[in-house]
């Protein structure tokens, strides 16, 4: 029996249904309609001769046999990608910009996903704070942006929460009736803020023993000398979180946000492409760990 032919229409609507979980999310970023990207996945579903997408009124999701295919189907995206790269002279550029207190071990993940995905786009990466970031946006000096929501604005594309803990080295000790000591971000920074209004409220003393930039702060955690307010997926992996160790409250989750104001099919794809590699990587440290 002869292996199906795969059409690379009908694959790309699979793989980003399967991505975005949404046939009109997958259509509007395929510039298509949802009739046609559902006709598209009928008939490459027909032709593999099993069920890909699950669809309820409330939920799509990858089916048993649509789990086994999709990454598979990546690949063969990719490959069709590379072959009609090579074909062709056209370079085009990328700029993304990523806030510093965002980005973590995933990133190189998000750049060589997106190489594979376009080998003729070459990704220029601008690493600063969400201000500055999103004032270089606003002025079209960056093509995306990926920061915090409460750090921009409302309409990007989702990417996921952004939950956060009380972190600490395994060997650090707090005093009863003595002030919490605090490693902290610049003042401006807004996980700083939730933090210090969380304590407060919880009329737990404390005091900053220690502010620098992110890299900075989560030193300062692993070398014992504070506890820190961070994103359990930026948590020194040698931190353990210390909420109820030591009395302290819980602090509000987040959503991370890439903005993005290009619109033509290739860009389209390679944002989509961004959003998966984020997603997938992001869970890494997403669970807090055990005290």
């Amino acid at each position: 029996m002869s292996s199906p032919n795969l059409d690379v229409d009908a694959v790309l609507a699979f793989v980003t249904i399967a991505d975005v979980q949404s046939f009109t999310k997958a259509a509007n970023i395929l510039g298509s309609t949802q009739g046609a990207i559902s006709v598209k996945l009928k008939r490459l579903e027909a032709r593999l001769g099993h069920q890909l997408i699950e669809r309820t009124p409330r939920l799509v999701r990858l089916s048993a046999h649509g789990a086994l295919f999709v990454e598979p189907a990546r690949e063969f995206l990719a490959a069709h990608h590379r072959a009609i790269a090579a074909l062709s002279a056209e370079r085009r550029q990328f700029r993304l910009g990523i806030a510093m207190h965002v980005a973590g071990p995933e990133v190189p993940t998000l750049l060589a996903r997106l190489n594979e995905r376009d080998p003729a786009l070459t990704i220029e990466v601008h690493m600063d704070d969400s201000r500055q970031l999103l004032e270089a946006f606003d002025c079209a000096a960056l093509d995306a942006v990926i920061v915090r929501l409460e750090d921009g604005r409302g309409d990007g594309e989702d990417l996921g929460p952004e939950h956060f803990g009380w972190f600490a080295a395994p060997g650090f000790e707090h005093r009863p009736g003595e002030p919490l000591r605090l490693a902290a971000l610049a003042p401006c920074c807004h996980v700083r803020d939730i933090a210090a209004q969380a304590l407060d409220r919880a009329n737990i003393a404390w005091t900053e023993v220690f502010v620098g930039s992110s890299h900075a702060v989560t030193a300062a955690v692993s070398a014992g000398l504070a506890v820190g307010a961070l994103s359990c997926r930026l948590a020194p992996p040698d931190s353990i979180e210390v909420s109820q160790r030591f009395g302290l409250p819980p602090l509000p989750p987040s959503r991370i946000m890439l903005h993005s104001t290009l619109s033509d099919r290739r860009t389209r794809e390679a944002l989509l492409t961004l959003a998966a590699a984020y997603r997938e990587h992001r869970t890494t440290r997403q669970a807090i760990k055990p005290d």
